[in-house]
């Protein structure tokens, strides 16, 4: 995939792993978009890189995503890639029944649904553009699923089932469609339950991460993991047994 000159809309990119894509993006010479729900916090991203254009969007239902697609469609003619990387994560105790998954924001709409729907809404519009991409953020929890994070574990599972077959389904389009599978690394997702595991400390910062997706990128690479994550996408089920035991071993 060539990195430079393109248009690029990434959702959920103001911080973490989405603003780190966002930076590399724009030093390669591409237009970003990057959209999210806190306006603040899209100002102090523009403020860094003021050639980023920001959106405050939210994807937890239809309206939202249809809302970014018109809105995209009608300034950015040129828009040739999306990166699929808002998300959310939440420790969810089922022992307690349906509970905390009822009491908190939604990781099923966030996590599997916006990303279906922004594909779908997406394709007519970069379909055609050389290059034309979907990039999917996922997680090593898709494959290896964490106990704590349950429902989490689950969306991500779904987004890389989704990846595999809209790969299949688009590339006589012309469509790459790539899956980007993250560790654990050092961001603002779920600070509740990682404020409940200070023990936990996690070294890999957003920027050494994307430095290894944008040369894979550039690779044609379809799965990008890294460490962990590089492991888990071509383990067998018996590693992967394995590697759920330990995770989850204090469960």
């Amino acid at each position: 995939m060539r990195l430079s000159a393109n248009t690029v809309l990434i959702t959920g990119g103001s911080s973490g792993i989405g603003l780190a894509l966002a930076e590399a993006f724009v030093q390669r010479g591409s237009e970003v978009i990057i959209c999210g729900r806190s306006e603040e916090r899209l100002e102090a991203a523009q403020r860094r890189h003021p050639a980023l254009h920001t959106k405050v969007s939210d994807l937890s239902d239809v309206a939202g995503c249809q809302e970014l697609a018109l809105w995209v469609a009608d300034r950015f003619e040129r828009v040739n890639v999306l990166v699929n990387n808002a998300g959310i994560q939440r420790d969810i105790d089922f022992t307690r029944g349906a509970n905390d998954f009822l009491a908190g924001e939604n990781e099923v709409r966030v996590n599997l649904e916006a990303p279906i729907l922004l594909a779908g809404l997406m394709v007519p519009l970069i379909a055609g553009k050389r290059p034309a991409a979907i990039i999917n953020i996922t997680s090593g929890l898709g494959f290896v699923p964490s106990a704590r994070m349950p429902v989490y574990s689950a969306t991500k599972a779904g987004l890389h089932a989704f990846s595999m077959a809209l790969r299949r389904q688009l590339a006589p389009i012309g469509i790459q469609v790539f899956e980007v599978v993250p560790p654990a690394v050092n961001t603002g997702l779920n600070p509740e339950g990682r404020a409940r595991r200070p023990q936990f400390k996690i070294d890999l910062e957003p920027a050494e991460f994307v430095a290894v997706v944008m040369a894979d990128l550039e690779a044609d690479v379809p799965e990008i993991g890294y460490g962990f994550s590089a492991d888990v996408i071509r383990a067998s089920r018996n590693e992967i047994d394995r590697r759920f035991e330990q995770m989850n071993r204090e469960w």
